[in-house]
Order: C-alpha cells, then sequence, then structure tokens
C-alpha cells in the first residue's frame, strides 16, 4: 500500500479572520477561510485528490505566502507571486486560471467569466469551480459578482468578500452591493 503524503498547514490570522494555508512539495495547494461553511468540503477534496493529510507545520512556501498575504492586507500588494497547485477537475482549472487573469481592483461576473473560458452557457458551473476555490485571495473568487450587480457566494462569506472588494478600492460598489 502507498504511503499517504503530507500537506503542510499553518494558520494565518487576517485582519478579516482565519486562513488555513497549505503547501505540498514546493507549492501553494491551500490558503482557506476557516469562517466558511464548505472548507471542510475543500479539506476533503483536497486529501483525496493529493493522497495526503493535513500536518501542522510550515514551509518557505507558507512563510512567502504569509508574508505576501500581509503586504495585500495592508494594502502594499496587489498580486502574488507563488507556486500554485490545484487540486480540482480540468474545468475548476481552466476557471481557477481565468481568476488569474482578474486584476486587482476589477470585477467580472460570472456569465463574463463563462464567456471568457468559451463556455457561455456554462454559468452555474462556472459559479460552482469559483466556489471550489481553494486559494481564495490568492486566486481572487472575491472579484466575480453577479450579472445584476450584487455581491453574491463567496466561501468565506458575503461580508469578508465586501471587505475585500472595499480593501481594493471598490467603495463605489453600486446600490445593489448586499450589506
Amino acid at each position: 500500500m502507498k504511503e499517504k503524503g503530507i500537506i503542510l498547514v499553518k494558520r494565518y490570522a487576517s485582519p478579516m479572520g482565519e486562513l488555513l494555508l497549505g503547501s505540498m512539495g514546493d507549492a501553494l495547494c491551500l490558503c482557506d477561510w476557516r469562517t466558511g461553511v464548505h472548507s471542510h468540503r475543500i479539506d476533503e477534496r483536497i486529501q483525496r485528490k493529493l493522497a495526503a493529510s493535513y500536518q501542522e507545520g510550515t514551509s518557505a512556501v507558507i512563510e512567502t505566502a504569509q508574508s505576501q498575504l500581509e503586504a495585500y492586507f495592508s494594502g502594499q500588494r496587489q498580486s502574488f507571486h507563488l507556486p500554485l497547485l490545484f487540486t480540482g477537475t480540468d474545468f475548476q482549472h481552466k476557471v481557477w486560471n481565468e481568476l488569474l487573469q482578474i486584476p486587482y481592483g476589477n470585477l467580472l461576473s460570472y456569465a463574463e467569466l463563462a464567456c471568457r473560458i468559451g463556455k457561455p452557457t456554462a454559468v452555474r458551473a462556472v459559479a460552482n469551480a469559483n466556489g471550489a476555490n481553494p486559494l481564495p485571495i490568492v486566486v481572487p473568487c472575491h472579484r466575480v459578482i453577479g450579472s445584476n450587480r450584487t455581491l453574491t457566494g463567496y466561501g468565506g462569506g458575503l461580508n469578508i468578500k465586501r471587505q475585500l472588494l472595499e480593501l481594493e478600492h471598490l467603495h463605489s460598489f453600486p446600490a445593489t452591493f448586499n450589506r
């Protein structure tokens, strides 16, 4: 029987809530809110896909991620430069790679995201892939909103999504912004 791998994990207390950072090898595979209701599903999927289990610890990439997150939260960083390990389907990878193309301080609707990946009728599937993102903030799924310009769905909760958008200077979000 093949021995299970190890995903090193470290808790990070961000100004907006607790994140769990995880790495396998020299790549970041997890940067997930612990305040969200879906974190256990993401944890299970990552461990299953990587045939690995969590072990408390740290690594160079976790420390770099934490440093870059601190700079992001303090307004000194607009993008992340980290080796990433995606754990999902080919479709999810396609969506997550497109999320990486959304610039800081910009918004995109789920429908626009579906069009960008060449699947204009797959809005619901795109939304589900967005929700399964194990690397929110680093892979900026918070920059995706409803077609009617409303704030919808976020694994860390709508309050954190709102705070992230405000951090990125999107204070003038339309009046339909759900509070």
